[in-house]
């Protein structure tokens, strides 16, 4: 069940209400569409598997993806990529928006010049349902933010102290995940004492990890919104003698090979990206069919621990786990 809200109040619909059926793919192969995919950074096995997931719908069906564009994390580098497909005039862009008030005005012109908009995990400011853009796919991530605290829970001592690293940049995404985790917290572990702090760049996270262990040496664990700045922060707390119980979301390899290992890893909430560019093809199909989808599908997430992190990492990234990880589990020599 999903348990958050999308960016304007909306009830989360499921990826099901975006199915297509046979006559719905025949018709885009009929009308031979072009879509242009524009993404935060195609750095990462979440990209990778999400781009595959919407590419094969996408070629099922006909549709031609003309590009594939990495950002970079740059929201200036979005904005004049978006302006360059106004005048290739693709029919749809499927966008991940790298930052809220600063891209609005550039996908503003997006919707303006006609083209379909179909957003993944954030919504920049003022942008409206069925008025900017058809909908916005993303994880459940208020539930993933909640599957975190609830599995780092059992690993806290009465009375512990949390780090919690969020996300600096106004984030549909990562803030409901902080919000989500920190409410848990309150609710089902009173005695709790949760730090907030959020970085802007990657490489700022292990300095403010750092930096709330010296301002409260009590600090046992740290929840931080990705697992990419969350390694980085592990492995620098460990360089420097610390070793908190560590929640993230997302199953990287590192994180499952620390979870196999029973090594600073206890609680990982995981996206399915695969599934999610799934959903996100359907219902860029359907809207170039003028039929009508949610305003916002969202795909729940999985509680990932040491005891299910093997075929987890199957579901998930739909190959073996690390090699290393089945070796610790005892299920590889």
């Amino acid at each position: 069940m999903i348990s958050g809200l999308g960016p304007h109040g909306e009830r989360a619909s499921p990826p099901e209400r975006v199915s297509l059926l046979p006559e719905d793919m025949a018709a885009a192969k009929a009308a031979t569409r072009r879509v242009a995919i524009v993404l935060h950074t195609l750095d990462g096995d979440w990209t990778k598997q999400q781009i595959s997931g919407m590419l094969g719908i996408f070629g099922d069906c006909g549709v031609v993806v003309t590009e594939v564009i990495d950002c970079g994390f740059s929201a200036d580098r979005q904005v004049s990529e978006l302006d360059r497909l106004i005048v290739a005039a693709p029919d749809a862009i499927v966008a991940l928006p790298v930052a809220n008030e600063h891209v609005a005005a550039a996908f503003q012109r997006v919707s303006e010049a006609g083209i379909r908009l179909i957003l993944l995990e954030n919504v920049p400011t003022g942008l409206l349902p069925g008025t900017h853009y058809t909908s916005m796919v993303s994880s459940d991530n208020f539930g993933l933010g909640k599957m975190a605290a609830a599995g780092l829970a059992p690993h806290l001592l009465e009375g512990a102290a949390v780090g919690v690293l969020g996300f600096a940049a106004d984030f549909f995404a990562t803030n409901e995940r902080e919000i989500a985790f920190t409410n848990w917290m309150q609710t089902n572990r009173p005695d709790v004492r949760s730090h907030v702090q959020r970085f802007g760049a990657m490489d700022e996270a292990s300095d403010l990890a750092l930096q709330m262990i010296a301002d409260d040496p009590n600090i046992s664990a740290f929840f931080v919104v990705w697992d990419t700045p969350a390694n980085a922060v592990a492995a620098r707390l460990q360089l420097a003698g610390h070793t908190p119980a560590m929640a993230t979301v997302d199953l990287g390899e590192d994180v499952a090979i620390a979870l196999a290992a029973g090594r600073q890893f206890v609680s990982v909430a995981a996206q399915l990206p695969f599934q999610q560019g799934v959903a996100a093809a359907r219902t860029t199909i359907l809207a170039l069919l003028d039929r009508t989808v949610p305003a916002w599908i969202a795909i729940p997430g999985m509680s990932v621990a040491q005891s299910n992190v093997a075929d987890s990492f199957q579901i998930i990234w739909r190959k073996p786990a690390p090699r290393e990880a089945l070796r610790l589990l005892g299920l590889a020599p």
